[in-house]
């Protein structure tokens, strides 16, 4: 097996899992054992967000650490071929590195055909050694994958549902990186669920109705609204808790192949789901139920496995590569934006005192979608570490919340006189990072 000294991390993401819906993290209507063992014996940090909350977006700057304007700036935008990415990182310290599901980074439009059927071309794989996907799949009982190049190349369908099979093939890849001697890996799963069309197995599906679906504060009671929340949140949660058995046969997996020890297993998603709140659903706004995430960093790796618990860092998507390098012992490169937190906390004997994290995350959208039901316009906000959301528009305040005081966002500060202070300081903040990120918008005056 790998190296003590050399850890192992896997990387396990959904797609449009809020951060509010782990039983962990309170929500009565989900169970969620088995992720709630992993943050009790790791470390859940409270006020992880997703700094675009878009999939395409999102992806891009998890492998690259790099802002989406810098990078993959909105829906169906390729990952540019020549930027590096955390598997390049990985390899050149002689990690093995292995991708497994959902991609969305080769800039395939839905508009020419069904993205299933669209091959990722070797060389626009991120570099990863193994690679065995597909670019985007919205219908979890026909999942299709490919992988390898030439002779060797593969296309085929998954049996059965599309997270079950994702981990049966994680499961499997995992006895392979199981050998004595083998290099330390790095592995990726990505898997659809908790995405709409939200269906799970039936056996899942049996565990949730509509009618016991217990509502946000902030779901304003307008029948419209309530009725498809409450549809559509029954099959949200059972895909939560099918990927949450899933994640627990991983587990098992590893402690059966003596790898649970030296692995690090990190889960999160690419961002959250509104499902009625504020009226709204999907996602790309900025409001709580998009844009925080899930995050946690689990296993038993003896030196992090007695500061399980709760962590407020502000973690931002740049900061999950420099992070999942930092775990292991592997300094982040310079092209690299983000923050590596393994040293506050997670990392019990780092070589020296990290540097102080920001005292903000910047979020984005450069190039809004125009679907339904979502924020159609370009903004820039700043969440800070004390408390403050405040977003713009171009040339417009957005929304400014206490989050503290006030965290179903129900009173919009943005145009109150007697806030003007706070709005005053949080613009001059957005107006640094800008700045420091090379970015170009439009700011109000206020």
């Amino acid at each position: 097996m790998s190296s003590p000294e050399r850890p192992n991390v896997i990387w396990i993401f959904g797609d449009q899992h809020r951060a509010q819906a782990l039983g962990c993290a309170g929500d009565p209507n989900v169970a969620t054992p088995n992720l709630d063992r992993l943050a009790a014996e790791g470390l859940r940090f409270t006020r992880a967000v997703c700094g675009y909350p878009l999939c395409c977006p999102f992806r891009g700057s998890l492998v690259t650490s790099r802002y989406p304007h810098r990078c993959v700036p909105g829906h169906e935008y390729r990952l540019p071929p020549e930027q590096p990415t955390i598997a390049h990182a990985f390899a050149e310290a002689g990690y093995r590195t292995i991708y497994l599901g959902k991609w969305h980074l080769d800039g395939f439009h839905e508009s020419e055909g069904r993205a299933a059927m669209h091959i990722v071309p070797p060389e626009r794989r991120g570099g990863f050694d193994e690679w065995l996907g597909y670019e985007n799949n919205n219908s979890q009982w026909d999942c299709w994958v490919h992988g390898g190049s030439g002779a060797e190349a593969v296309h085929y369908r998954l049996p059965g549902y599309e997270t079950d099979a994702l981990a049966d093939l994680a499961i499997a890849r995992l006895r392979g990186l199981a050998a004595p001697e083998a290099a330390p890996f790095f592995l990726a799963l990505s898997v659809q669920p908790p995405h709409d069309p939200y269906v799970a197995p039936e056996g899942w599906m049996r565990r949730h109705t509509p009618a016991e679906v217990r509502f946000r504060p902030n779901v304003p009671d307008i029948p419209r609204i309530r009725e498809q929340a409450s549809r559509e949140l029954a099959g949200y949660y059972a895909m939560i808790e099918n990927l949450d058995w899933n994640v627990g046969r991983i587990r098992s997996a590893l402690d059966e192949l003596g790898l649970a020890h030296n692995t690090h297993v990190m889960f999160f998603s690419d961002h959250g789901d509104l499902h009625g709140s504020h009226g709204q659903f999907r996602k790309t706004a900025p409001w709580e139920e998009s844009l925080r995430i899930p995050f946690i960093i689990g296993g038993h790796i003896p030196r992090y496995a007695h500061l399980g618990g709760e962590t407020s860092l502000l973690l931002n998507h740049v900061d999950i590569a420099p992070t999942t390098l930092g775990l292991c012992g592997i300094d982040k490169p310079a092209w690299m934006q983000g923050t590596d937190y393994s040293g506050r906390r997670i990392r019990a004997r780092a070589a020296a005192e990290p540097p102080e994290p920001p005292d903000s995350a910047y979020i984005q959208a450069p190039v809004p979608t125009g679907h339904s039901d979502s924020l159609d316009r370009p903004w820039r906000g700043v969440v800070t570490d004390d408390g403050w959301k405040y977003v713009a528009l171009e040339g417009q305040p957005w929304g400014l919340f206490n989050l503290n005081e006030d965290p179903y966002e129900l009173a919009n500060l943005a145009y109150n006189t007697r806030f003007r202070v706070e709005r005053r300081r949080l613009q001059d903040r957005l107006a640094a990072w800008i700045a420091d990120t090379d970015d170009a918008f439009l700011l109000p005056e206020v």
